[in-house]
């Protein structure tokens, strides 16, 4: 299927605009036009992590379903768990198009969406009729015009309190001026307060705490991911998602696509993302649980950011290139490398490569 695709399909997609083929993807796969995947369940993959148990560590990142429009079906093609929006509490259009860009030499994107998306209620009339086990988190963010952005993810943290199986608060896109702003340690500290008190009273009233996540940029100095790592643990947040996408254009071989502004993900950011996810699991320790994003094309690529520190990987730009097969090809092929390995279980390989990953320069 992977080969097919990019034979046939992908060259058919790449005549669109890189956002009328993301409309595209998403209208297949509500209309059943990409195959369900049934996948062999394999023991070995499974953990718990953060309280809850996925069948296997690969997920998709938040960015492709903003307005949950498919989460199901991505649970149907091999993905673990799943990751809505980012959505943010009233709907607004983004940044003026053009704003994503396909580098199809390096098989990266630029993106400067800017956080488009239908808005909490939107969200919430998709997901609150999802009946099943399907881990479904939910991105939440803060909109663009906000008086008060902290309080903009306390009301994501509120609204979808009942259907969320983890939160994700993203602090890090770099196509809302000043959200970056919120990992500055007194902001950091203020929003963590905030989020997690509202998901304690949430708890209390319902008798289910949900964990939440923050996800980072992986443009930190050595001193910002010090303040970030004391502030998680001093606050006691569930796990970290490293990373987001990336301002930096070191070492891209489409300098002309390269010029334009956003963020950068796909297979241009895996070095950078994996060393700080390493740098951040050697200042948080092991009991913190970490998510691993960026630049995930492979079994190989979602295994080297197990080894650098993380429990669970999530990919969403490679799939642009590779395409619906990517995940169930992934979970396989981990499955093939722990026969390879003689490995009981993945967990086996977590931090194996982190003081390699943690040296790298970012």
């Amino acid at each position: 299927m992977i080969d097919l695709f990019k034979h046939a399909a992908r060259k058919g997609l790449f005549l669109f605009d890189p956002e009328t083929a993301h409309g595209m993807s998403i209208a297949a796969l509500k209309s059943g036009l990409v195959p369900a995947c049934a996948l062999a369940a394999d023991p070995r993959l499974r953990q718990t992590v953060a309280g809850i148990d996925f069948a296997n560590p690969l997920g998709m990142a938040a960015g492709y379903d903003k307005n949950a429009e498919v989460p199901e079906a991505l649970l149907k093609i091999g993905f673990g768990f799943t990751e809505i929006g980012t959505v943010t509490p009233k709907p607004q259009p983004g940044n003026p198009r053009p704003r994503i860009f396909r580098l199809v030499e390096d098989e990266g994107v630029i993106n400067r969406l800017g956080f488009n998306n239908e808005g909490h209620d939107a969200a919430f009339a998709r997901l609150s009729p999802i009946r099943g086990n399907g881990i479904i988190g939910v991105n939440i963010g803060a909109n663009k015009d906000s008086a008060d952005r902290i309080d903009d993810y306390v009301k994501g943290i509120r609204r979808f309190y009942s259907v969320a199986r983890y939160f994700t608060a993203n602090i890090s896109s770099p196509n809302t001026p000043g959200l970056r702003d919120l990992q500055a340690r007194e902001s950091l500290s203020a929003l963590l307060s905030a989020v997690l008190s509202a998901r304690d009273e949430e708890a209390a009233k319902s008798g289910r705490k949900t964990p939440v996540f923050l996800k980072i940029a992986p443009d930190l100095t050595e001193e910002g991911m010090d303040d970030i790592a004391a502030e998680v643990l001093s606050h006691a947040l569930d796990g970290l998602i490293v990373s987001n996408t990336t301002l930096s254009r070191d070492g891209l071989k489409d300098q002309q696509q390269a010029k334009e502004a956003g963020g950068l993900s796909g297979k241009p950011v895996f070095e950078k993302s994996t060393a700080v996810l390493a740098k951040i699991r050697k200042r948080v320790g092991p009991a913190l649980p970490i998510i691993g994003v960026g630049g995930v094309s492979s079994a190989e690529t979602a295994m080297e950011k197990i080894r650098a520190g993380a429990d669970l990987v999530q990919l969403y730009s490679c799939m642009v290139y590779e395409g619906p097969g990517l995940p169930a090809q992934i979970v396989r092929g981990l499955s093939t490398l722990l026969n390879l390995e003689k490995a009981a279980s993945i967990r086996e390989f977590r931090d194996t490569k982190m003081d390699y990953w943690a040296a790298r320069n970012v």
